[in-house]
């Protein structure tokens, strides 16, 4: 750990002609940009993963048809529909879980008081009033909501609901433009089947669909939670990655 820190130490002195105190905010959200560069293949590689997803859709609600009463064989046929397509069902989440070292690293920097035995320095730095190893609890103890770590903290909620309405929108209009992720379609299928005689397809309605549907846009606004109870450098990591990933995937589902 000793390592990360002197690297963050080291980012911090080259910006702190730039950014005087809050050098090492600045060399955190650096770090972030870093961190999303290095996934940004994996991420084009969701995206396309995703768009091949969404073609499978009538394939998957077949075999949902077929072997709906068989779990394991319809299991075993998805895998065996995604192997023969060449996608990974994993593909859309890879890239977060290879961001999660980055931000447990940050999280434990600005948690400890020492470092390899040594006085943990980075606790000192300040992103302008607010200490990069506080805590919103703390901020509201120091000067309460309207005192100058506090106005931090706000500042940085007001950036976390304009980032998750804008994902919002994202994730609603992908919805409306593949209904088939949500099963929307699967009705408006059956039908048009059904008057075309045999090749009615009935919708099979997978449990919990409904719900994680409706859920799913509002998702990014959770976020909210976790900035308020990690330290402000994890809290400043969480909200960069968020705002760079919303970007990112407006423009690769262009």
């Amino acid at each position: 750990m000793s390592v990360f820190a002197g690297l963050v130490e080291r980012l911090a002195d080259l910006l702190q002609p730039l950014f005087g105190l809050s050098a090492a905010a600045a060399a955190i959200v650096l770090f972030t940009a870093f961190v999303r560069l290095l996934v940004h293949p994996l991420s084009r590689a969701a995206a396309r993963g995703q768009k091949a997803k969404a073609r499978l859709q009538p394939k998957i609600a077949e075999l949902r048809r077929r072997h709906g009463r068989n779990p394991e064989k319809l299991q075993r046929a998805l895998l065996d529909l995604h192997t023969e397509e060449k996608v990974s069902p994993l593909a859309g989440i890879l890239p977060s879980l290879l961001q999660l070292p980055a931000f447990f690293v940050l999280f434990y920097l600005f948690s400890n008081t020492t470092i390899g035995g040594r006085p943990n320095e980075l606790l000192g730095h300040e992103l302008f009033t607010a200490p990069l190893g506080g805590r919103w609890a703390d901020a509201l103890g120091d000067g309460g909501p309207l005192g100058g770590a506090g106005l931090v903290y706000a500042g940085l909620f007001a950036v976390v609901v304009a980032v998750a309405a804008f994902s919002y929108r994202l994730t609603k209009r992908s919805m409306t433009e593949n209904p088939a992720l949500t099963g929307a379609g699967a009705g408006a299928g059956a039908g048009a089947g059904g008057r075309g005689g045999r090749g009615a397809v009935e919708p099979v309605p997978v449990p919990g669909t409904g719900l994680v549907m409706k859920v799913m846009p509002f998702l990014s606004f959770f976020t909210l939670v976790t900035v308020a109870v990690v330290p402000l450098a994890a809290a400043l990591y969480v909200v960069t990655s968020m705002a760079w990933g919303v970007v990112e995937r407006a423009a690769l589902h262009r």
